[in-house]
């Protein structure tokens, strides 16, 4: 799964959760979801506000970004390890030391047995062009993380396998 810090309000300050269950879910307008356990400090600030962003860090800050889920934004001001800023909407805090980051106005929230899920559509996104390759993100250059289970290990972006839409092209009849 991507590893993304999903940043709200909370207690008057900019708060970060680490999240692995993050996907876009819309094309036209962009749509971003993110799964969230409801006994999380993050969405007090998310419901209050009905703003949140997804920012992707890179493989180089997992030792910030674990710190992030191990200790609550009740206690403690996770956003001292970051310089944080504020886009349009004036209350999703992002970082800037990650490479892409989404600022999103909350659509919906769909409760499921154990997360919310948090539909956000993206207003806009921030990324730095040392991180882009023609115009698009380039995730080699991002180096995300990534987070597999039940192992729960950290895990950087490795070579590309293939083009989405092409690659197969090969096993259809007629190609």
């Amino acid at each position: 799964m991507p590893v993304v810090l999903v940043g709200t309000q909370g207690k008057g300050r900019a708060n970060f959760m680490p999240v692995g269950f993050a996907s876009r879910v819309n094309a036209d307008p962009p749509m971003i979801a993110v799964g969230i356990n409801s006994r999380h400090f993050t969405i007090r600030g998310m419901n209050e506000s009905k703003t949140f962003s997804v920012n992707i860090p890179r493989a180089e800050m997992v030792e910030k970004v674990d710190y992030c889920g191990l200790v609550s934004g009740r206690e403690v001001d996770k956003s001292r390890l970051f310089t944080v800023f504020y886009g349009q909407l004036k209350t999703a805090p992002m970082i800037e030391e990650c490479p892409v980051c989404l600022e999103c106005r909350l659509v919906d929230a769909v409760e499921l047995p154990t997360n919310t899920l948090y539909i956000g559509e993206i207003v806009a996104v921030y990324s730095d062009d040392t991180f882009m390759t023609d115009g698009k993100t380039d995730f080699t250059k991002v180096n995300p993380l990534f987070l597999t289970m039940p192992d729960n290990r950290y895990w950087r972006i490795g070579p590309g396998a293939g083009m989405a839409w092409k690659i197969g092209r090969s096993l259809k009849p007629g190609m």
